[in-house]
């Protein structure tokens, strides 16, 4: 017996939503950010916010956290937490310093290089050889790099420079400007003008005062894209960090690839800790220097999901809030509470249009009360300002946790078989 199906009408599938590529999500929050700034600057008559010395200073600390952070993205990408971040970068501190006043500041970058590589080097044999937590092998990473270079700095230094905690001083990088930009740029900023103003001097501070170590430091973003996302390499450690027996299973070196990983995670970090020690304003090893700058890479890297665009936008905020407090005081930081405000509001009117009642009555609140802060200070007070990076960090990950997505098998102990 024949039986016939009866023919269903086709109906075709709902089109895909386009998304905008990865750079033009970038370059919106980019026009975005200084569009906030200038509106902010000018209602609260604070030029100070987009001034091309505070860009300045803010590139010079956003590049040991972009470094700490470039530096955990390897080592999570390949599924493995590196919380010891903060001790290779101390380590880096003490390595440039060591090299760099006997050699100069390319010696200083090579050592710090080395001094990191180790400290990520003995993170990956405690973590990928031996199998230990990956939180308490970082933490202990971290209590060594301090009690360690405390030790060499006691042994080295205090015949130098007569002070076991500072190193002698270290010869800086040469810098470049462009000249005839910058002093266009720079009429353009004394103008004051809304807006335009604000741009020239935002631009006039990224091309003054340009050095060596600020340029590497920016390649190396477009650099661990490429390795990472373009690349079999990069293919194969990213696996690695989102299922590593699949990845055995395949014939991919998950032990070669995490090691490669985490001793690179250390190196960037150690150059982190060279980018404290020959900043212009310090140009020498301090003990305690790097002030957590190591947990705040390691923010930043949150912040941007795990991708170095990302990583990128997240160091140069916590950068410019550094740099803006170190630069101009409570008063300017104040302003930058206002500015926190007009972007609250922006964030209830968008909440609102998506119908995202409790999330936009929630900013409502915290607009306010931010609002009232602002009105009832002259300035932010001294004991606080110090820590507007570290307070910057909290929100931005309270506000960011939502749509995060770590590495699926990331701090997960492997075991292969």
């Amino acid at each position: 017996m024949i039986t016939t199906l009866e023919e269903k009408p086709h109906i075709p599938a709902a089109p895909r939503k386009k998304k905008l590529p990865g750079w033009a999500v970038g370059m919106l929050g980019v026009a975005g950010a200084i569009a906030l700034l200038s509106t902010t600057s000018y209602l609260t008559g604070f030029p100070q916010l987009t001034s091309s010395g505070t860009t300045q200073t803010a590139v010079r600390l956003a590049l040991p956290i972009l470094l700490a952070g470039l530096g955990g993205l390897w080592a999570e990408r390949a599924g493995v937490v590196n919380i010891g971040l903060e001790g290779m970068m101390i380590m880096g501190t003490w390595g440039a310093a060591w090299a760099g006043y006997q050699w100069g500041p390319w010696a200083a970058l090579v050592a710090a290089f080395v001094f990191g590589a180790l400290g990520g080097l003995l993170h990956a044999i405690a973590t990928v050889t031996f199998g230990v937590n990956h939180i308490v092998s970082g933490v202990a990473i971290n209590l060594l790099g301090a009690g360690l270079t405390k030790y060499l700095s006691t042994l080295i230094f205090q015949p130098v420079s007569q002070n076991p905690r500072q190193s002698p001083p270290v010869p800086a990088f040469d810098t470049y400007s462009a000249a005839g930009l910058a002093d266009w740029l720079g009429e353009l900023e004394q103008g004051q003008r809304v807006l335009i103003s604000d741009v020239a001097g935002i631009l006039r501070g990224l091309v003054t005062g340009v050095s060596p170590l600020t340029m590497l430091t920016i390649l190396l973003v477009p650099l661990s894209y490429y390795l990472l996302w373009r690349t079999r390499f990069g293919l194969r450690l990213r696996s690695v960090g989102e299922n590593p027996y699949a990845a055995d299973s395949l014939g991919v070196k998950v032990y070669f690839h995490k090691y490669v990983a985490v001793i690179v995670s250390g190196a960037l970090a150690g150059l982190g800790g060279a980018a404290l020690v020959l900043n212009p304003g310090q140009l020498s090893y301090l003990e305690g220097q790097t002030g957590g700058r190591g947990f705040i890479g390691l923010a930043a890297m949150i912040f941007g999901n795990w991708r170095p665009g990302g990583l990128l936008g997240g160091a140069a905020l916590f950068g410019y809030a550094d740099g803006l407090q170190l630069r101009s005081g409570g008063e300017t930081v104040l302003g930058l509470v206002y500015g926190v405000v007009i972007l609250l509001a922006v964030i209830v009117v968008y909440q609102l249009f998506k119908r995202k009642w409790f999330s936009a009555a929630a900013a409502i609140v915290v607009a306010v009360l931010m609002y009232l802060l602002y009105y009832s200070l002259d300035e932010i007070p001294g004991e606080f300002v110090s820590y507007a990076p570290h307070m910057v960090t909290l929100a931005v990950l309270a506000v960011a946790s939502q749509r995060l997505r770590m590495p699926a098998a990331d701090g997960l102990v492997y075991r292969r078989g």
